[in-house]
């Protein structure tokens, strides 16, 4: 069964994008298909992932707005086992065009789970949310079977985390009971740095198993990735960059499991 994870966080600059590219390409390297869904207005998963934007092109736009396939509006990329439904700034109007709409919150579940959307072919969805907890976030909470959340190691991280605790609390109770927190994973870590350490402690104290073992550093080669349109994974597969998000890919792939087989 295809599992739909919604990467998500409200602020800004925590490594979501970057996560959401990466841990795909992780996925992808094990041997996992993955449709990876832009829902940032500023297309950055688009790109990252070396396609151009076109005004010609179909995007996630038309899948909400237009009730456009999501197949028809699914690209190939140059990296095997990847597939990107792409954004671009048209999406950035999106919440106003659909205030009128009284399925506003249920168009990407019903895009996903449309005859039309021939998604039973990956193994995983992965949505890139907005900067915000706005109505595009929404739709992909009321999507996704799980949230993936990064958390930069810096503080006031855990502050704006209770906004987002309080969304997804919302989201259960009237739209997707099922959903849950797929984990949190440290992001941005410098080892050096007394303030992220402590960050990472209090944490795992506050949110015991839910925190990855694995935690992404603040890395120069995973900075560089995008402006080369490419998974830093392909970028440079040695960097330490890469080690961390291979090893969160075999971290996520090993919770999958568990949840599989304890239901």
């Amino acid at each position: 069964m295809t599992k739909t994870i919604a990467v998500a966080n409200q602020k800004g600059g925590v490594g979501k994008t970057t996560t959401a590219i990466n841990l795909s390409a992780g996925l992808a390297e094990l041997g996992r298909t993955v449709l990876l869904i832009d829902l940032d207005p500023q297309g950055n998963a688009t790109t990252g992932l070396g396609l151009e934007k076109s005004d010609d092109d179909l995007t996630i736009y038309d899948v909400l707005l237009s009730e456009v396939p999501l197949r028809e509006a699914t690209k190939l990329t140059s990296f095997e086992g990847i597939e990107v439904v792409p954004a671009t700034t048209d999406l950035s109007s999106a919440d106003i065009d659909l205030i009128a709409n009284e399925k506003r919150s249920f168009l990407l579940r019903d895009a996903l789970r449309g005859p039309a959307a021939a998604t039973s072919q990956y193994d995983y969805i992965i949505i890139d949310c907005p900067p915000s907890l706005n109505l595009l976030t929404v739709n992909a909470m009321v999507a996704a079977h799980s949230i993936l959340v990064p958390l930069q190691s810096e503080f006031f991280a855990l502050e704006g985390l209770s906004q987002l605790m309080k969304t997804i609390r919302e989201v259960r109770e009237s739209a997707n009971p099922d959903l849950r927190i797929e984990g949190i994973v440290m992001t941005m870590h410098d080892v050096r740095n007394n303030l992220a350490q402590q960050v990472e402690a209090d944490a795992r104290n506050v949110l015991g198993e839910l925190v990855y073992k694995t935690i992404v550093p603040r890395n120069v080669r995973v900075s560089e990735a995008p402006s080369f349109a490419m998974p830093v994974l392909e970028y440079d597969p040695k960097s330490k960059g890469t080690r961390a998000y291979r090893q969160l890919a075999k971290e996520f792939l090993e919770k999958q499991e568990k949840v599989t087989t304890h239901g």
